[in-house]
């Protein structure tokens, strides 16, 4: 079981390290073109990825359905509940452009300088194009991977990666007839990039032969609301777990900017580590909830607990060994990072908490997702809500930024600033991933006790 994880998972963390490789891509290229254009792509893409995660979500409802079919050998229903995941994808499309188009009240939350401020809308306007690809694209992703063969995602997206380097120079810089955009040049190359890929995609969908069986592409379909309301009752919880963990760490970012530079880079680096470190649980979690779901739509509920319990022990070994390293190779990592002794001070110790942070951060993100295969998604979001928002930014706040009570309570002579955000993440993960692994054992004895 544990070779079945991992062959589903590594080409899922593949496909998602090139997602960060190309957010990195746009943070240095539009560096390199100006300050604020730099600070532009920054606010920018922090407002796309809180929209576009939330729209996905929903969309990846698709997986756990299609994997459960898949599982069950009833394989014309997985084309129809994609055709019907298609029109999903383009409702929430027109929604998310529209937000994108007219981003005033985002831009009105960033208080940004005038100069900013231009060069996001502009950004953001150039992004909306993008949106209605990559939501169709997701759509692509969790069918794919709902059916045990997400090398072609990887290699798509490696493709995507490849394509952003000439075109983020053709339009940030201007070269060979192409307009000198500056940083909303990367919105541009990325609106390309992602309808290559979305085009690729569904070509290589409707050629190959292990699709034909689905007959994707053999009917059309109109909108079926009772398929579109189990979508929903679905894909809403996660669309909104998503959108809580984000904002948790957008919200987090936006109070500690008030403490200064040097607090904010600091942040900035833990934060980048903790997303790395995050791709593996994502991934992981991802073969786990393929997995369950199948075992689950084969009628093994067993195997399906099994797989969980498997998937929960290989990353919370993983995450310990990663977590130590972490811990006693602080100093180095955060050099990689910067050269300011300030922006050192704040880091190093804020990597300490990281090491328990991801331990528990990466083993709940594999929970929630074995829960997923299960068609579960409601009590997840509501306990991510509450620790994620309830405790780890109530909490965050008190300990760090709060001069009244609580600090004192706790015996602090001052608030305890960045660390002390990410002390109450700790607490937030550890409680969240403790809730969500007795459910998880909830849930997979109900089921395997319904059959015995």
């Amino acid at each position: 079981m544990a070779k079945a994880v991992v062959r589903l998972a590594w080409p899922v963390l593949v496909a998602q390290l090139a997602v960060i490789a190309s957010g990195v891509l746009d943070t240095v290229m539009a560096g390199r073109y100006s300050a604020v254009d730099l600070a532009a792509v920054g606010i920018g893409a922090s407002v796309y990825f809180s929209v576009f995660i939330g729209l996905m979500g929903v969309v990846q409802a698709l997986s756990p359905i299609a994997a459960q079919l898949f599982g069950g050998k009833q394989l014309e229903r997985i084309g129809e509940e994609t055709r019907q995941t298609v029109w999903l994808a383009l409702g929430l499309a027109v929604l998310g452009v529209l937000v994108l188009a007219f981003p005033e009240p985002f831009l009105r939350l960033s208080s940004a300088p005038p100069e900013v401020e231009a060069r996001t809308r502009a950004y953001l306007q150039g992004i909306a194009w993008a949106l209605p690809a990559m939501l169709l694209f997701r759509v692509f992703f969790a069918l794919t991977t709902a059916v045990s063969r997400p090398r072609a995602v990887m290699a798509i997206n490696l493709v995507y990666l490849a394509a952003k380097i000439p075109l983020n120079a053709l339009f940030i810089y201007g070269a060979l007839g192409a307009p000198e955009l500056g940083g909303p040049g990367c919105a541009v190359a990325t609106a390309i990039a992602s309808w290559l890929i979305f085009a690729l995609a569904w070509i290589y969908c409707a050629k190959h032969p292990f699709y034909a069986p689905f007959r994707i592409f053999g009917r059309w379909s109109w909108p079926h609301l009772p398929i579109l309301w189990s979508h929903l009752k679905l894909g809403v919880p996660i669309g909104l777990a998503f959108f809580v963990e984000v904002t948790s760490f957008t919200f987090m970012a936006l109070f500690l900017a008030r403490l200064g530079a040097a607090t904010s880079a600091g942040h900035q680096i833990a934060s980048n580590v903790t997303a790395v470190l995050y791709m593996f649980g994502l991934a992981i979690g991802n073969a786990t909830a393929v997995l369950t779901a199948q075992a689950i739509g084969a009628g093994n509920p067993r195997e399906a607990r099994y797989t969980g319990l498997t998937s929960i022990g290989i990353m919370f070994a993983i995450s310990a060994c990663t977590g130590v390293a972490i811990f006693f190779t602080a100093h180095h990592i955060v050099f990689l990072y910067t050269r300011d002794p300030a922006v050192q001070a704040i880091a190093i110790p804020l990597l300490a908490y990281i090491a328990f942070f991801q331990l528990f951060d990466t083993s709940q993100v594999v929970i929630v997702n074995a829960l997923r295969g299960y068609k579960i998604a409601f009590i997840p979001m509501l306990v991510y809500t509450v620790a994620l928002w309830g405790i780890g930014l109530g909490g965050g706040y008190a300990l760090g930024l709060d001069r009244l009570e609580a600090a004192n309570a706790l015996g602090l002579a001052t608030p305890m600033g960045a660390a002390g955000f990410w002390l109450a993440g700790v607490a937030s993960l550890v409680v969240a991933a403790a809730i969500l692994f007795a459910y998880f054992m909830h849930v997979s004895l109900r089921h395997e006790n319904a059959l015995a």
